[in-house]
């Protein structure tokens, strides 16, 4: 039974309490590693190991910087089969989605801040002739980075590699749920000549570990991505010492679907929009609104798709899902199906558990679940699910769509299929979500602006957004001699 370490001061180390967390995999419902049950003394340590660290680091060439991020990209790449099999085994996610997505992401975001870096600039401001204002732009000190159990690898390096390429050192606490990988990349971090007390991994609960994160007076910036409540319980704690913070929380995305629409590449995308990952992806269509006159062909033809979906092993190639994170995820999807059922929707397909014969048959596996007949301000409709579960709903008028599209407290990504680009702009301008796709989904650009409206979060990552939340900006005015 493998038990993970944290990676502090860059060693690979026990718990302070000696005390782990039974880590179990979805697909078999079977406990296969031990996590770290770390706590504020674990924390401590990991913050002291980080300040040691920051004097030097932070002044580090950055043509030094980029080339060691560098080095750990290539090494996530040439493990990319090794770190898919253990995503999948850790979160219950198919190997062939981790090998295709969650890998070569990961190793993408450290490829990408490694090079952004070295082209990060900041202005400067002429006054006529009387003086010259130039910004700069340094390390804040040490990132709080914590992440969640949907995309571990994915997530978790696309907190870490803009805070490390800006010079920050940091503390990052991954989820207690998925902590493999994680792990692994601390061992990769090794490999690739990481300074100890740079980059520091703690695993832990989060009332516990990620709390003290939170609390620490030593940590003066927070990343955070997973639920709404963990997120207010964050920003709770940080206000009063005024941290800086990047909250990335939850989602209840709407799909608007228009009649004009490319009818067989909006049923492809939109299959994989609502079910991909198990659904387990903030950025999931759960809402899909389709008008009126073409209502009844895409709920029968996407009710059809759905029901051949195979739900199966992660590790087989033919599935197109595999198991739910946990017991306790799994039972929250199903009392979301009853909830629906209650408030007067018909479930189309889906939303059973399944059952197999073979490993996986204490595994936690369900159904990807159509809904349809519910109101568009129900609970069902308003609460995020994170799960295989949509529901359909038919529009008549733009003014409607709006009105049911913004509806809820979320506003993180939005998508929009028709032909009429006048509509499409329109749309897009009114939707309040921080992602507007228009005619696809998860085309990313690392460049872009990443983050969401209202309860969805609160500040923006990626591209140059996430190496500027990194550094405190400083004005340095320089009077001209006359």
């Amino acid at each position: 039974m493998k038990k993970i370490k944290n990676y502090i001061n860059g060693e690979l180390i026990a718990p302070i309490s000696n005390q782990y967390i039974d880590n179990y995999n979805p697909a078999t419902g079977e406990i296969y590693s031990h996590v770290p049950d770390s706590d504020e003394r674990d924390i401590a340590m990991a913050v002291a190991a980080a300040e040691k660290a920051f004097p030097k680091w932070s002044v580090t060439p950055v043509e030094e910087r980029s080339q060691l991020l560098m080095r750990v990209s290539q090494l996530i790449e040439q493990n990319r089969d090794k770190l898919a099999l253990a995503e999948s085994i850790d979160n219950g996610k198919p190997v062939w989605l981790a090998k295709s997505v969650d890998i070569p992401r990961a190793a993408s975001n450290f490829h990408f801040f490694a090079t952004a870096i070295i082209h990060f600039a900041s202005e400067a401001h002429i006054m006529a002739d009387t003086a010259i204002n130039y910004t700069l732009r340094q390390p804040i000190g040490i990132a709080g980075c914590i992440s969640p159990w949907n995309l571990p690898l994915y997530l978790f390096t696309w907190k870490i590699a803009p805070a490390l390429a800006a010079g920050n050192c940091v503390v990052g606490k991954p989820s207690e749920i998925t902590p493999m990988t994680a792990y692994m990349l601390s061992e990769l971090c090794i490999e690739a000549g990481m300074p100890p007390g740079v980059l520091n991994i703690v695993h832990g609960y989060g009332h516990k570990a990620g709390a003290a994160i939170s609390a620490h007076p030593k940590i003066p910036v927070i990343t955070f991505t997973g639920s709404t409540r963990t997120g207010a319980e964050i920003a709770k704690t940080a206000a009063p010492t005024f941290k800086k913070l990047s909250l990335e929380m939850g989602g209840k995305n709407p799909n608007l679907i228009f009649a004009d629409c490319n009818y067989e590449e909006m049923l492809q995308t939109t299959l994989r929009s609502s079910f991909s990952n198990q659904g387990e992806i903030c950025l999931c269509g759960s809402r899909l609104f389709v008008e009126r006159p073409l209502y009844e062909k895409f709920r029968d033809d996407f009710v059809a798709r759905t029901k051949k979906l195979k739900v199966g092993d992660p590790l087989l190639e033919d599935g197109n899902l595999g198991a739910v994170v946990s017991m306790a995820h799994l039972e929250k999807i199903l009392s979301y199906i009853e909830l629906a059922k209650q408030e007067g929707g018909t479930i189309l397909c889906g939303g059973k558990p399944v059952k197999f014969e073979d490993r996986c048959k204490h595994g936690w596996f369900v159904e990807p679940a159509v809904i349809e007949g519910l109101t568009y301000d129900c609970r069902t409709n308003q609460e995020e699910i994170f799960g295989p579960v949509v529901t359909i709903m038919p529009f008549d008028t733009e003014e409607e769509i709006l009105q049911f599209a913004n509806s809820t407290p979320y506003g993180l990504a939005a998508t929009i299929w028709t032909e009429n680009l006048t509509r499409a702009h329109r749309l897009a301008n009114a939707i309040q979500s921080g992602i507007i796709w228009i005619n696809c989904w998860m085309l990313r650009d690392l460049r872009t602006p990443f983050g969401g409206m209202k309860n969805s979060g609160l500040g923006r990552e990626g591209g140059l957004e996430a190496l500027r939340f990194f550094t405190e900006p400083k004005n340095v005015c320089l009077k001209l001699k006359k």
